[in-house]
């Protein structure tokens, strides 16, 4: 039996885009049995505690991810991935309520379930060697807290900044954006953590 999140019920009755799209998604996944909560301020669905999929609403967009998509049989070649650097996660799109076929999008949702009960992992490959820009070394070896806190974040945390901090061409940008980060790395948080 699922169990449901009141912030969920919150977070619906703010949306202001996609409302009914995602009101179509949450029932379909607790009609497969997952549990919801409000994670990354999203509708997030797990099975026995384990991430299976995240309601994300976009501008142009409402996308249903799977955090182990790439572990998914993509019968209906409809997997879009969610970005360059994103090595698992894999995401079905709609731009309306119609698109979400119950059939086909509960049957990615229980190979989601399927992978997560069998235990299954992803083997996440270096696609090439994140380089520190010397902006980001400077200031880690004339800030030894700032090091710290940074070596103690997660690997993902860590690739996070880094692709931030090296999307910038030129260094005056690359170097303010490590000083409006410093006190998030600080705090231990990502880029993206609330």
């Amino acid at each position: 039996m699922s169990t449901r999140d009141p912030d969920v019920d919150d977070f619906v009755a703010r949306s202001e885009r996609w409302q009914g799209e995602i009101i179509k998604l949450r029932k379909l996944l607790l009609d497969c049995g997952l549990d919801e909560q409000l994670k990354w301020g999203k509708p997030c669905y797990s099975s026995k505690g384990k991430n299976v999929a995240i309601i994300q609403p976009f501008k142009g967009h409402c996308a249903l991810m799977f955090f182990k998509g790439v572990l998914l049989e993509d019968t209906h070649g409809l997997l879009r991935s969610q970005g360059e650097n994103s090595q698992s996660a894999m995401r079905l799109e709609f731009t309306s309520e119609v698109e979400i076929g119950r059939t086909v999008v509960e049957s990615y949702v229980k190979q989601a379930i399927d992978v997560e009960t069998a235990g299954l992992k992803v083997d996440f490959k270096a696609k090439h060697a994140l380089d520190f820009p010397d902006e980001l070394t400077q200031s880690l070896n004339e800030n030894p807290d700032l090091a710290r806190a940074f070596r103690a974040l997660t690997p993902g945390r860590q690739r996070g900044y880094i692709l931030y901090f090296t999307a910038a061409k030129q260094s005056k940008t690359r170097i303010a954006r490590i000083e409006k980060s410093a006190p998030r790395i600080l705090a231990g948080k990502g880029r993206n953590d609330r």
